[in-house]
């Protein structure tokens, strides 16, 4: 989510800029802009919506001129307006952002009180104030973009212009990717490859907590901290299409491994350290409000119906409030009992499920406060509610969800702490237990994915199965229905998932030695209970694969194959045992040679009825 491109060189960069904002249109974006240095000053064209908005803009301002910088935004703080689009501009700097800035409401402060005001929503522009007022301090640009960023807490990649030095963009780098791409004479800056693969095969990855400046005759790199950085350049042999997938062979495979990102971009800026608790501005519904509920309802489809089962395990335990949970096309068919007291949760990765958003009117008709869960901004869903939380999975490509579904479960972590919270129900110290586990969550998932070779080892056994049983219990549950699911889209096999203590009523009977059986049975309070299941499924030559954690000896004498996960907080094991079911579904359709990214008769916004 969000774009960026960078130039600097002897050429005339705006088509550059804007041709490469174009190969960056899969990244997702609501709003784009550009800056160009004509040689006096840094003029700046933005527009919103599609880049053809923003091509039309320049045939009536046409900019010329270099150096440059593009951008293409993905909302996070601040509606899609021409406003809050970038390049932000403040005195002589113009500057691009992609990140979220964790301490944005300090900073702004600060810098009111100094006088300064503000023209955009934001949290992109005082990073932009920070750094004019460093070159009112008397610094040149690269320092003075340094101690701006010094005071910056969150995740950026920025590029960086000024007025008075012409010749040079900064650009630096916190857990928000940037490239840097080297010409004859030219130098390049993006977030992604393929933005400027057409233009250079040389290119520099700058890494965590650098910055760089780039000039025409190439780019010198430091850390924020000053220390000399010497990065041998590598060669891309990607061609363009392999570039957008950043090598990956499908758009599935890179979302499956950009979940830990997803996972920390969901998170970031909404979690109150000191406190243990989550920032109200952040949630979508004021602490009265949630003090006020009486129970909690959620209604999706498909795999947010997965999302929403876990989120039920989490209301329940965490903020002692009953919950249920819905799908939507089942609830606009009923007369369902709902209304005030209620806090209705729809949840959808589009924002634009027709069958969601037909059961939210319902909801919303019979009085029930609406909060929408949803990955895009200001998509019908969010407009229909009367708040919003929102994921910042960032675009999905590939149909079947995944980092979309693992980033609902992090915002339904976030809900439930909320709620546990403001209705004085959930400790401190079990909060902090849980936040500070979710921020543990990405360290562990990594984990997890740099075993996909297993995985994929796993799968090769098990391509030929005609049909498949996944089992779970508690929040293993929800797990299991989706690993099924994953599955079904994009191999064609048929699977189905069920709660392991619904086993023994009907499915047992398909169990043979051609049926393999995917147990997820982390160490938590079911564990005793799954396990008596696997010993079933064995009893009946069941060819079993079950998900536990490291150091169960147990599982490692029952189970035909074990894929073994790190240990985390029980309530968040959903986060390590999604993943390797979806890189089995992965493989096992990669195997069979389906089309992962665009399985057969499935859409990725499902917009009839």
């Amino acid at each position: 989510m969000c774009g960026i491109v960078g130039y600097v060189g002897p050429k005339s960069c705006g088509d550059l800029l804007v041709d490469g904002l174009r190969r960056l249109e899969y990244r997702g974006y609501d709003s784009a802009g550009l800056a160009v240095h004509d040689g006096k000053e840094i003029r700046v064209v933005r527009s919103v919506g599609k880049l053809g908005n923003l091509v039309s803009a320049l045939k009536e301002r046409p900019l010329a001129g270099a150096p440059g910088i593009g951008h293409t935004r993905w909302a996070t703080h601040g509606r899609p307006s021409e406003t809050n689009a970038h390049p932000h501009v403040a005195g002589g700097i113009a500057l691009v952002h992609n990140g979220i800035i964790e301490n944005h409401l300090h900073l702004k402060r600060q810098l009111m009180e100094q006088g300064v005001k503000f023209s955009s929503d934001t949290d992109t522009e005082i990073v932009a104030h920070l750094v004019e007022r460093e070159v009112r301090a008397g610094h040149k640009l690269l320092e003075a973009v340094r101690r701006a960023l010094a005071v910056v807490e969150g995740a950026y990649a920025v590029a960086v212009l000024h007025k008075d030095e012409p010749d040079r963009i900064v650009i630096a780098k916190n857990a928000s990717p940037l490239v840097i791409g080297l010409g004859e004479g030219e130098t390049y800056c993006a977030s992604d490859i393929p933005a400027i693969l057409p233009y250079t095969r040389t290119m520099v990855l700058l890494e965590e907590g650098e910055i760089a400046l780039l000039t025409a005759g190439g780019v010198e790199i430091t850390t924020l901290k000053g220390e000399r950085v010497d990065r041998k350049p590598k060669t891309i042999t990607w061609n363009a299409a392999q570039a957008e997938k950043s090598g990956y062979k499908h758009f599935m495979l890179k979302e499956i491994h950009e979940q830990p990102r997803a996972i920390e971009d969901t998170m970031r800026g909404r979690i109150d350290l000191e406190k243990w608790d989550i920032i109200d501005s952040e949630i979508g519904i004021d602490a009265a409000a949630a003090a006020d509920v009486k129970r909690v309802y959620f209604i999706a489809c498909g795999t947010s119906f997965h999302a929403s089962l876990f989120g039920r395990y989490l209301v329940e335990s965490l903020s002692g409030l009953p919950a249920t949970c819905e799908l939507a096309s089942e609830l606009v068919v009923r007369d369902p009992v709902v209304g005030p007291g209620d806090l209705v949760v729809a949840v959808s990765q589009s924002g634009e499920t027709i069958d969601t958003l037909a059961a939210l009117k319902a909801a919303k008709d019979r009085g029930a406060r609406i909060l929408a869960l949803a990955n895009v901004l200001d998509s019908a869903i969010p407009r229909a509610a009367h708040g919003s939380l929102y994921t910042h999975a960032g675009p999905e490509i590939g149909v079947a969800s995944t980092k979309c579904f693992t980033a609902q479960l992090a915002a339904m972590v976030l809900l439930a702490v909320y709620l546990g919270r403001r209705r004085n129900v959930l400790s401190t110290d079990r909060a902090r237990e849980v936040l500070q586990g979710m921020l543990e969550v990405p360290h562990r998932m990594r984990d997890v994915l740099s075993q996909d070779d297993s995985l994929r080892d796993l799968a090769r056994k098990f391509q030929h199965a005609k049909s498949f049983l996944f089992l779970g219990r508690g929040v293993s549950f929800p797990i299991a229905v989706e690993g099924a699911l994953k599955l079904k889209e994009i191999s064609y096999i048929h699977a189905e998932g069920y709660a392991a203590g619904e086993m023994k009523h009907g499915p047992i009977a398909l169990i043979d030695e051609n049926m393999p059986v995917v147990v997820v049975m982390p160490r938590d309070r079911t564990y005793e209970k799954t396990l008596s299941n696997l010993q079933e499924v064995k009893a009946r030559e069941g060819r079993t694969l079950a998900l536990a954690t490291r150091g169960d000896a147990e599982v490692g004498a029952i189970a035909d194959h074990v894929f073994y996960l790190p240990k985390v907080d029980a309530m968040l094991t959903p986060f390590i045992t999604s993943l390797p079911l979806q890189l089995l579904a992965y493989y096992v359709a990669d195997f069979k040679g389906t089309d992962v990214d665009q399985p057969r008769n499935l859409a990725k916004t499902v917009t009839v009825e």
